[in-house]
């Protein structure tokens, strides 16, 4: 099990919490430092089920100044997720050929 973490963020560490709960001591990637390219990052929208588009925070005021109102294609938004990862959704939370967002929290319970 992989956590796309950022210890910044309580629903973040709530998240990774529940996993520990569990008695699982998963992979932690500080996305914010160890960006994942774009490879990795249409992997996990795969197993979210996910265009790129939604993965976007939109309360980011990053978005609000620079992509807001655009449109983009999927690689663009890629691209863009890759370029800006402070706007990436957290925590992404992967297991195997599955993947859940934490928000909630206890949508993590799914991959137990």
């Amino acid at each position: 099990m992989k956590i796309y973490h950022n210890p910044r963020c309580s629903t973040s560490r709530k998240t990774l919490q529940l996993i520990e709960k569990q008695g699982i001591e998963p992979e932690i990637s500080l996305y914010l430092q160890q960006v994942p390219g774009k490879e990795e990052l249409k992997d996990i929208l795969k197993k979210l089920g996910m265009k790129a588009e939604e993965l976007v925070r939109k309360k980011e005021t990053l978005f609000k100044e620079k992509f807001k109102g655009q449109h983009y294609t999927e690689e663009e938004w890629i691209k863009i997720l890759v370029e800006n990862p402070k706007l990436i959704e957290r925590p992404i939370v992967v297991k195997g050929d599955k993947a859940v967002l934490g928000r909630p929290p206890e949508n993590v319970k799914t991959l137990f």
